[in-house]
C-alpha cells in the first residue's frame, strides 16, 4: 500500500500490528516517518503528541471495522474483495457519526 500511495506522507500512522523493524527501515527509506506504538517486549518509540493521537485514531477505526465478521475474519479470498468490504465498512462507520 505504501508504494500506491500518490505522494510522499510526512508521516506513517498505524496500529501496533506493524511495528517490526522492517516495516520502520521501509517507512525511513521512502522518507516519511513512522508513527507507530512499540510492541510490548520493545523500548517506547518517541513521538510527538499529535501524531500519537492520529495513532490512537486509527487503532479505534480498526477496533470499530473489526465489528464487521468479513473484516476481523479476512473472510473474503482476494485482495480486492477484501479492500472493498473495508470500503463498505467504512462508509458504514462514517454514516453513523
Amino acid at each position: 500500500m505504501l508504494d500506491s500511495l500518490p505522494a510522499i506522507p510526512l508521516w506513517v500512522v498505524v496500529d501496533r500490528g506493524y511495528a517490526s523493524n522492517a516495516f520502520h527501515e521501509r517507512i525511513w527509506d521512502m522518507g516519511a516517518r513512522p508513527a507507530i506504538p512499540a510492541k510490548r517486549r520493545d523500548a517506547p518509540v518517541a513521538c510527538l503528541k499529535w501524531a500519537y493521537r492520529c495513532r490512537h485514531l486509527v487503532e479505534n477505526l480498526w477496533a470499530r471495522l473489526k465489528e464487521w465478521c468479513a473484516v476481523a475474519t479476512r473472510y473474503e479470498k482476494t485482495a480486492t474483495s477484501f479492500r472493498e468490504v473495508i470500503h463498505i465498512a467504512a462508509a458504514a462507520d462514517w454514516t453513523k457519526l
